[in-house]
């Protein structure tokens, strides 16, 4: 395999996760009865640019289809995360009713709501027609396509520039990215702005973050490799922060390369200095991770079959991706883990993909009183435990299972 960025041969394992079927195919009834396709699931390093990246085995259209089932409004400290940014923006970048916004992976408009809100004109794009749909019943503009440079040069013929195009958790799921960040340089007005979110490639080091990995995410990414890859495609970077989402995540800012005035923030520079002096560009930074994961796997495995035979009942809460990733390296079955219980009703009534366990309402989750509350979304783990705080009536416990394994008494947490 050669890097997506540079082209270079890739032949640094970062991580070996098996193999697993797609981390949001989850599956209907119908669909039980058919054989599910399972695609290997490896990390490599770019020694080159080092960029981190998944091995691709299928395009872009079937891992984010039509019936995709990720909404991201239903996380409440993501839509307090989504609004306050907005705030942020527009005090900082003077954002007016003249002003246009447009966000790619615009998802359900848990964002863009915020900006229609304040009578900004703002538009999203977003490939999938399941949650386009849902953007547009809160009266959102979606253009329902994958951002790239054909994309970008039709809506900018269309006097479609954005000052501001925001792209959250997007930039680690293209193939190409190459050609999607050259796609912002395009539709940016001269003296636009764009901000990219996404987890940290260090974070994901530091704090055991395995389950992170899926096919879905095509790239995990330091400032390192997306400050080259941004420049190599005409953006430059004037500034970034750290933030908590997402298990620890960066906000870069960019501006057009051929119109860049902003001055450079020493935050940049300084955070390329601290990934450097980690290691991040030497190949033993990279073999720790899979011996952290695999020790996951049997703690996890352990402690489950051991309420098995303790009798206790165990059901678990959050039909993520990073837990579909987590149940089927350890190869946990219905056996082990009967239910997911999920707020979501897109996923309700479905199965996990690979483990096929049932995901429930959290009704279910009330009326079966569960011993042990397994919570695989593990970076909302305290919106979670919050939620699920009526847990203490029945001296319930939350099972936190990475970076390594918690339990949690439900009464501290109340």
């Amino acid at each position: 395999m050669k890097c997506r960025h540079c082209g270079s041969r890739l032949t640094l394992t970062f991580l070996d996760l098996g193999s697993a079927p797609l981390s949001n195919a989850y599956l209907t009834l119908e669909k039980l009865r058919s054989p599910e396709t399972w695609y290997p699931l490896r990390l490599l390093v770019c020694e080159h640019c080092w960029l981190v990246q998944t091995e691709g085995y299928t395009g872009r259209e079937v891992l984010f289809a039509d019936d995709y089932s990720y909404f991201s409004s239903f996380s409440t400290s993501w839509l307090a995360h989504a609004e306050t940014y907005v705030s942020k923006m527009v005090e900082r970048f003077e954002l007016s009713g003249q002003s246009m916004v447009a966000e790619i992976g615009a998802n359900d408009g848990y964002l863009l709501q915020y900006v229609k809100a304040r009578s900004i004109p703002c538009y999203g794009v977003e490939p999938t027609a399941s949650t386009a749909a849902a953007a547009r019943r809160r009266g959102l503009r979606i253009v329902e396509r994958f951002f790239d440079v054909e994309l970008a040069l039709e809506l900018k013929a269309e006097q479609h520039q954005p000052d501001l195009i925001v792209a959250n958790n997007v930039l680690a799921h293209v193939p190409d990215i190459n050609n999607f960040v050259r796609a912002f340089s395009i539709l940016l007005k001269p003296k636009g702005v764009a901000t990219f979110e996404f987890p940290h490639l260090p974070q994901m080091v530091r704090e055991n973050q395995f389950d992170t990995a899926y096919h879905e995410h095509y790239s995990y990414l330091s400032l390192t490799a997306v400050e080259r890859i941004f420049t190599v495609n005409g953006l430059a970077v004037f500034d970034v922060e750290q933030l908590p989402t997402h298990g620890g995540s960066l906000r870069v800012f960019a501006e057009r390369l051929d119109e860049a005035s902003r001055p450079r923030a020493p935050g940049v520079t300084s955070l390329i200095q601290q990934e450097c002096a980690a290691g991040l560009k030497t190949r033993d930074y990279y073999l720790g991770l899979q011996r952290h994961a695999e020790q996951v796997k049997d703690d996890l495995l352990f402690s489950l079959i051991e309420a098995k035979r303790r009798g206790l009942k165990v059901g678990g809460y959050g039909a993520a991706a990073k837990g579909n990733t987590l149940l089927n390296f350890a190869g946990i079955r219905p056996d082990l883990l009967p239910y997911v219980a999920d707020r979501n009703p897109a996923k309700q009534g479905k199965y996990m993909p690979g483990s096929r366990i049932p995901i429930v309402s959290e009704q279910h989750l009330q009326e079966h009183r569960p011993d042990q509350i397994l919570i695989l979304p593990w970076n909302i783990k305290n919106e979670v435990i919050r939620q699920l705080s009526y847990a203490h009536q029945w001296g319930g416990q939350f099972v936190i299972p990475v970076p390594s394994l918690q339990i949690i008494e439900s009464r501290a947490a109340v």
